[in-house]
């Protein structure tokens, strides 16, 4: 049961990091906006550890 658990939250947690990186990358108002927010989405923006988790 734990080890089935241990399988299911960090292939959620994923699915979240991709959607809110995508909703970031929607949200762009220009061509360079979009580019600049693709290189900080590929230097880790959204995938650093929380610090308070």
């Amino acid at each position: 049961m734990l080890t089935l658990l241990k399988t299911l939250i960090p292939s959620a947690r994923e699915k979240a990091i991709s959607e809110r990186e995508r909703a970031y990358l929607e949200a762009s108002v220009s061509r360079y906006d979009l580019e600049r927010r693709e290189r900080e989405i590929d230097s880790g923006l959204f995938r650093q550890p929380h610090p308070y988790f």
